[in-house]
């Protein structure tokens, strides 16, 4: 047969549950809560570079495009892409109202940078690389003028050692035949 527990026993334990029940909902509401209020993520607008060769219009692939938005004159960090087939490089991110500086890099083009205020949710920025210019002189304008370095790493041009043994005259070929000496008579 089933043994019966005693009734105070019955009565302490449901007071004990109770008990905990309740010190339980009054810690939900006790004023002083240590969590951090919710901040929800700001608005951030679909940013899309067009990176096209200035000469033909045909796109760059491979070119990597870096971001540096700031806002408030706050640095948000860096983001990098790398554009696609069409040229294309895609983020999504960028908060909107703050300030992308874009940087292209792509081998063979002159670096482009710029910056633009993103204040739309979405932003078309078409870029037209051209090859690379000569540099900027104090002592030279070079402005517009076509680069004469070729690009990659370039060795400094070294002017060649003068020979130490002396210059032979040039002899005339042997299937020539010699020039008259005299002048013909008449």
């Amino acid at each position: 047969m089933l043994s019966r527990r005693p009734v105070w026993l019955q009565s302490a334990l449901v007071l004990c549950i109770a008990l905990a029940l309740s010190l339980h909902a009054l810690a939900q509401d006790s004023p002083t809560r240590r969590a951090r209020k919710y901040k929800p993520p700001p608005d951030t607008s679909h940013i899309v570079v067009q990176v096209l060769k200035k000469s033909t219009g045909k796109p760059i692939m491979n070119a990597a495009v870096v971001f540096n938005p700031s806002r408030d004159g706050k640095d948000l960090g860096s983001l990098e892409a790398k554009t696609d087939p069409d040229g294309k490089a895609i983020i999504d991110v960028i908060p909107t109202g703050s300030k992308v500086r874009v940087q292209i890099i792509a081998n063979g083009f002159a670096t482009f940078a710029d910056d633009y205020q993103i204040d739309e949710p979405n932003r078309e920025i078409l870029v037209s690389m051209v090859r690379p210019r000569e540099q900027v002189s104090a002592y030279e304008d070079n402005t517009g003028k076509a680069s004469t370095r070729k690009p990659g790493v370039q060795e400094p041009v070294k002017p060649a050692k003068p020979s130490t043994t002396p210059a032979t005259p040039a002899k005339p070929a042997p299937n020539t035949p010699p020039a008259p000496t005299t002048a013909p008579q008449q």
